[in-house]
């Protein structure tokens, strides 16, 4: 089942008197439990790209339909909405607060939510020790280590029971034994029936994936499968 399907996607931002083409003409689609990397040298249009397959950002034309349903007719409600509940955000830069500890943090898209407090922390609680984070929980960002406060960033992510996990060069501030154990959490993730959409440049990273889109110049490069994809009832079996 196709839950994101992408048609003729442009993009042209203004800076000053210059029009800057950064996607040109994108079409994909992704399937449930697809697990994918996107991958491009700086310039290529993948940051963008990750922008609008997170209705973070609109595009300038094309059609952008999120489990079958036209983004561009949605209401600002609605894209809040599959912003906190239906995609889980993972960032290079972890974006925790740091005066809040692991599972405040983790709470937090529950909070704005509106769960009931005992709920979300119960489940904040289910998602640290998930990630391997049980022993951290009182612990604030600035006692973590890189790899834990990614681990926390992810469990915030898995917490609201998203669609897909988007996450934007996740291994990019850790060193690369921890960068591997990240990946090898991911891809717990993705066995446990989550989609995954990973942005990244580098082409280590990126062979985690079950499949690998490469931009260049704001256009589709290359699309290839590089490994069997999981269905929906291998994973659930």
């Amino acid at each position: 089942m196709n839950i994101i399907t992408i048609k003729n996607i442009t993009k042209v931002y203004k800076v000053g008197t210059e029009e800057v083409h950064a996607l040109r003409g994108v079409s994909l689609s992704i399937d449930k439990n697809e697990y994918v990397a996107i991958m491009g040298p700086s310039g290529s249009g993948k940051s963008t790209l990750m922008n609008m397959l997170g209705c973070l950002d609109t595009p300038t034309s094309g059609l952008y339909l999120f489990k079958g349903i036209s983004v561009s007719e949605m209401t600002d409600n609605q894209l809040a909405n599959i912003r906190n509940k239906e995609i889980g955000f993972v960032f290079q830069t972890f974006n925790l607060l740091a005066r809040y500890d692991a599972i405040h943090n983790v709470e937090l898209p529950l909070i704005y939510a509106g769960v009931p407090k005992d709920e979300r922390r119960e489940r904040a609680k289910r998602a640290l020790i998930d990630v391997g984070l049980g022993d951290r929980m009182n612990h604030k960002p600035n006692e973590l280590s890189g790899g834990q406060r990614q681990r926390v960033a992810i469990a915030r992510a898995l917490v609201t029971n998203p669609s897909i996990i988007l996450a934007d060069e996740p291994t990019g501030n850790l060193d690369s034994k921890t960068g591997e154990e990240i990946m090898n959490l991911f891809q717990e993730i993705h066995n446990k029936g989550n989609t995954i959409i990973l942005v990244t440049h580098e082409e280590y990273i990126a062979e985690h994936a079950a499949r690998i889109i490469r931009l260049r110049d704001g256009h589709i490069e290359k699309d290839e499968i590089i490994k069997p994809q999981k269905t929906s009832q291998q994973v659930i079996s």
